[in-house]
């Protein structure tokens, strides 16, 4: 005999059975169930710092070259040949050190000979001192003439020329003889050499050329209203090679072509910092407006593009922007990035082995 299952029983079988298959499907625990939270990009070490909106001076930029303030290229009065030349390029010397010797035998000889002048000199003038004297008493006995009174005096006279003349000759001689001897007339670095051992150095031909460093000039030409709000003394920005500098004004005179100003301004160095002879370029104030300013240690670099990193809710992202003048370690941003928005400053890279 056949059993009869009750449509009522069978319904709630079926529903308890689809029960279970559903809490088997979900992992059969409340905890699995709970939703996951996924950061999609990770965090980068480094400082946040939100982007503001500031007042930066606007300016012209102008280009030039930053020479060294003191620049000498030394050579001698002398005919004669190099016997040393006591330094190469590239070596920083001190003021007053010697750099070349030229061939000084001829120098030697005459100073022996306007030596022996200045003794014949000294002999004269104390004999015609004696005969002075001994006229001046004559005279004075009414033994000798006025005639032969005024001959003594105008001998002693002479002698004593004679002799300032010999001893001007020496000093002329000693001065000239510095010139066999040439010296660094200041601190600096020697950037050409122009002679070896050997050499036949003739009056005027450079043997040696030194630069002093630690001060540079820029010059820049620019127009009428770029040097406007200019004044001597001011401070401005510049850059030279690349690498941030500060510049003081020294002067600013008129151009002898058309509308155009000459700019002169200097940059201390004394670290050694920039090179002389390097590219330059002065920053000439020109107004103020609103723009981003963030730190150029902010800035990431792959190839030609320049970017940031930007955080928001979903993580860190790189971001490709453009930007405009430096003002010291700072750098105006033109596109790409807004007020408010927040970007990651890096750590500094620590400093390589060995530097």
């Amino acid at each position: 005999m056949r059993s009869v299952i009750h449509p009522a029983r069978l319904s709630a079988r079926v529903a308890l059975l689809l029960g279970l298959a559903t809490l088997a499907a979900c992992g059969g625990s409340a905890a699995d169930s709970q939703p996951v939270s996924v950061d999609e990009t990770p965090r980068l070490a480094g400082m946040e710092l939100i982007v503001r909106d500031t007042n930066v001076r606007t300016a012209i930029d102008a280009s030039g070259v930053a020479e060294p303030l003191r620049q000498a290229m030394l050579s001698t009065k002398l005919m004669g040949t190099v016997t040393a030349v006591l330094v190469h390029e590239g070596d920083v010397v001190r003021q007053g050190q010697v750099l070349v010797q030229i061939d000084a035998r001829e120098l030697t000889a005459k100073a022996a000979q306007v030596q022996a002048s200045i003794a014949d000199a000294a002999a004269a003038r104390a004999d015609a001192a004696l005969q002075a004297g001994r006229m001046s008493a004559l005279y004075a006995d009414s033994a000798a003439t006025r005639a032969q009174f005024d001959a003594a005096q105008t001998g002693l006279a002479r002698a004593d020329a004679g002799l300032r003349a010999a001893r001007a000759a020496s000093r002329e001689l000693d001065a000239v003889s510095t010139y066999a001897t040439i010296r660094a007339p200041f601190a600096g670095v020697v950037t050409s050499r122009q002679a070896d051992p050997g050499t036949f150095a003739a009056p005027g031909a450079p043997l040696v050329t030194v630069q002093d460093v630690s001060t540079l000039r820029i010059r820049v030409s620019a127009a009428a209203e770029a040097v406007r709000q200019l004044k001597r003394g001011q401070s401005v920005d510049a850059t030279i090679d690349g690498v941030a500098a500060s510049a003081i004004v020294e002067g600013i005179v008129p151009s002898a072509s058309g509308n155009l100003f000459t700019v002169n301004a200097t940059v201390t160095n004394r670290s050694n910092t920039y090179r002389g002879g390097s590219a330059a370029v002065l920053s000439l104030p020109s107004g103020i407006e609103r723009a981003v300013l963030i730190p150029t240690a902010a800035l990431v670099h792959d190839g030609d593009l320049t970017g940031v990193i930007i955080r928001d809710l979903r993580g860190d992202a790189r971001r490709w922007i453009r930007i405009g003048a430096t003002r010291g370690a700072f750098v105006i941003v033109t596109s790409g990035l807004r007020a408010g928005e927040t970007i990651v400053v890096p750590p500094a890279a620590p400093p390589k082995p060995g530097a």
